[in-house]
């Protein structure tokens, strides 16, 4: 099984309720295997022009690259920022018995 498959999906959320409602839903839609919610954690960034400063909790959702478009799809979709932040880094090694979870999590199971 290669490593390169899973991916760990990084967005940020301007309140805890609202990182932790995206966590729930990329899970329960087996989009992701499973999240952590951390923060709050303070961000700078340029926007418009603006240096801007916010409180934000972070999620990290652990999934599959074939899963991505869609948990990609779902975040846009509970998200209110205009380019919310959602960055996909390869998973370049793990347990096998952790990695299978989430393939068996996240992946659709083949029918006979």
């Amino acid at each position: 099984m290669p490593d390169a498959e899973f991916i760990l999906v990084t967005t940020t959320a301007p309140t805890q309720e609202l990182a932790e409602r995206i966590a729930r839903a990329a899970v329960e839609d087996h989009l992701a295997a499973c999240a952590q919610v951390t923060g709050p954690i303070s961000s700078t960034y340029r926007w418009r022009e603006q240096v801007e400063s916010a409180t934000e909790w972070s999620c990290q959702l652990k999934t599959t690259r074939n899963q991505f478009a869609a948990l990609e799809s779902r975040i846009r979709a509970l998200h209110p920022y205009e380019v919310p932040e959602i960055l996909a880094t390869d998973i370049a090694a793990g347990s096998k018995p952790y990695l299978e979870w989430i393939k068996t999590e996240v992946e659709p199971t083949p029918r006979p």
